[in-house]
């Protein structure tokens, strides 16, 4: 069963942009990762950049997070975060059609 994930990033004052630059190697990387089927940022109403994820299975998504990608990743943005990223992971419930229904 796939697995979704949000990482909720917080960039400090004034450092978004610079963010969204800094996460680009790390997500290059993660996209030729096994299982990766999105791997997606997007810009929050609330100040802050958030990831979207999906995962063909638990394992290639454990994988992903012990990854040298994930260190590169983590690496880049270190200095350009307030506080720690929020990732949670969660199970698709899927209902409706099967192209609305699910991610």
């Amino acid at each position: 069963m796939t697995v979704i994930v949000t990482a909720v990033f917080y960039p400090q004052a004034g450092k978004k942009q610079e963010l969204v630059q800094a996460m680009q190697r790390g997500i290059v990387a993660v996209h030729e990762e096994p299982g990766c089927e999105l791997y997606s940022i997007h810009d929050a109403e609330d100040g802050t950049i958030t990831m979207i994820e999906k995962w063909t299975t638990v394992q290639d998504l454990d994988t992903h997070g012990a990854g040298e990608a994930v260190g590169i990743l983590n690496g880049d943005i270190a200095e350009l975060i307030e506080k720690p990223t929020l990732v949670t992971r969660m199970t698709p419930l899927p209902s409706g059609t099967e192209a609305q229904g699910a991610i």
